[in-house]
């Protein structure tokens, strides 16, 4: 018996340090990828597309990963980095395309091999992330490839660094783009992506001002009224 559980350990932790190498092979061929594709929040689809070898490689690496809840960080990582990832895969596979709402089902419809299952964009964002998670910035992470998405970073998401990454991307849009503030009317227009998410940045008692005012520098007072401008689905391609 001492045998049999010695050798299943010894399986266990080959296992276990196989995963923790794909894990890490992912994030480095994901930072490569994005490194090499991405300018000013701007993706190459052009050059994407007549080349897939890249991105293909690391979708292959992406579909046998597993990764668990409990490990978040991990978790995390991995499923925003596959998020884009995807993203990027879905627009190059219906390239030329102006915008990812050309391609009926884009977000709903269209599955991707990732982690071991096939999932879909939303079931991504809503089912692994939002509902596991509750953390409402990754509103500013998760890029859909539009325009009006927060702009997809040069880098990877890291599990070492993702807490600092969530933070600053956070900051970056409602300190910028994603808010026009108009002192003189005391109005503040927001992102159409802070009102298809409302609950999630008005959890604990808090209202939409109060959530964004965490990451502002300069405060918004809490009698402006809020409203919306229309999102931007235009494509976030390099010109």
């Amino acid at each position: 018996m001492k045998k049999i559980a010695i050798v299943m350990v010894v399986l266990f932790l080959g296992d276990f340090s196989v995963q923790a190498q794909n894990l890490d092979r992912f994030f480095n061929k994901t930072e490569a990828f994005f490194k090499a594709n991405v300018i000013n929040g701007k993706v190459a689809y052009d050059a994407i597309k007549k080349d897939q070898t890249a991105l293909n490689e690391v979708l292959k690496i992406a579909e046998g990963i597993s990764v668990q809840k409990g490990a978040a960080a991990n978790y995390q990582a991995f499923w925003i980095n596959a998020y884009n990832l995807s993203v990027i895969k879905g627009i190059v596979d219906n390239y030329p395309i102006n915008s990812p709402l050309d391609h009926k089902g884009f977000f709903d419809k269209t599955t991707y091999n990732l982690g071991g299952m096939a999932v879909t964009l939303n079931a991504i964002e809503n089912k692994l992330l939002r509902e596991n998670f509750k953390d409402p910035r990754f509103h500013f992470v998760l890029v859909c490839g539009a325009l009006g998405c927060p702009p997809l970073i040069s880098k990877a998401y890291l599990p070492d660094t993702l807490e600092l990454q969530l933070e600053t991307q956070t900051r970056l849009a409602l300190n910028g783009r994603f808010l026009k503030v108009d002192t003189a009317n005391k109005k503040v227009e927001g992102s159409e992506l802070l009102k298809w998410y409302k609950t999630d940045f008005t959890r604990n008692g808090l209202t939409e001002i109060d959530f964004i005012n965490t990451y502002r520098t300069k405060k918004i007072p809490t009698d402006y009224t809020l409203t919306y401008f229309t999102y931007n689905w235009s494509l976030n391609k390099q010109k």
